[in-house]
């Protein structure tokens, strides 16, 4: 790894993703060759081979780092141990399970570059840019369920992002560090980022079959938490009012 700061982190929260890892880096090493970046695995308290595959990957790739969770803490944990280390000013974060697409990163860069504010603008708004699965490669019945819960979710918060759960998402790592923390807010970037003064824009990304493992989340375990989430994020929402300090000069 050079010396220099990076321009850009990856960050992948994984728990029992082993099969998974090595194709996905791969993917991602050849998607980044023209940017300078940093890989950073954040495994999650697994129990399958996923250490020890990190492990061997970081020897023969320079740019992997690893964290590691001794216990399960949930994928937001990760994505927010995986950002505070990260060395990158941007910040992109991807699934594990290898159904986002590394080769879409270039292209969310090149638009975040272009669209976001030069660091110390007067006025300048932070942006987010999600991932936007149009073509998701899931079952009827995820598929369904996300559509539903992204409808909810829209209309109580007002984030107005047809796609808050895909993984694929690029950010300032000043912005997200600034955001509250807490169990699950991965899924509600979108509102927390307006809620903080920032922009948030969807970019149409690729979306690929799980071909190895199996998934961590079930339909039911997500609709149980995210009724309460939705809850937790609106009185967020309510109980912050933005200030717009002007510097008083004599």
């Amino acid at each position: 790894m050079s010396a220099a700061p990076p321009s850009l982190s990856v960050v992948i929260p994984v728990r029992n993703e082993a099969p998974n890892i090595a194709p996905l880096v791969a993917e991602i090493s050849a998607a980044l060759a023209a940017i300078p970046h940093e890989i950073i695995y954040v495994d999650d308290g697994s129990t399958d081979a996923t250490a020890a595959t990190l492990a061997g990957l970081m020897a023969t790739t320079p740019t992997l780092r690893t964290l590691r969770h001794p216990r399960s803490c949930g994928q937001s944990a990760a994505i927010v141990s995986g950002v505070r280390a990260a060395r990158g000013a941007w910040i992109a974060t991807l699934d594990g399970d290898g159904q986002n697409d590394p080769a879409d990163i270039p292209a969310l860069w090149t638009f975040a570059q272009a669209e976001a504010a030069p660091e110390g603008t007067t006025g300048a708004v932070p942006l987010l840019v999600a991932g936007w699965r149009t073509r998701r490669k899931d079952t009827q019945v995820k598929r369904l369920s996300s559509r539903w819960a992204n409808r909810i979710r829209a209309k109580l918060l007002g984030d107005a992002t047809p796609d808050t759960g895909c993984g694929l998402k690029l950010f300032p790592r000043e912005l997200f560090l600034r955001l509250p923390a807490f169990d699950h807010m991965h899924r509600f970037l979108p509102a927390l980022v307006i809620r903080q003064g920032g922009r948030v824009v969807s970019q149409p990304v690729n979306h690929r079959p799980r071909l190895q493992g199996t998934s961590n989340y079930g339909t039911l375990d997500r609709l149980a938490v995210g009724i309460t989430d939705i809850l937790g994020v609106m009185w967020l929402q309510k109980r912050w009012k933005r200030p717009e300090p002007t510097e008083v000069t004599p």
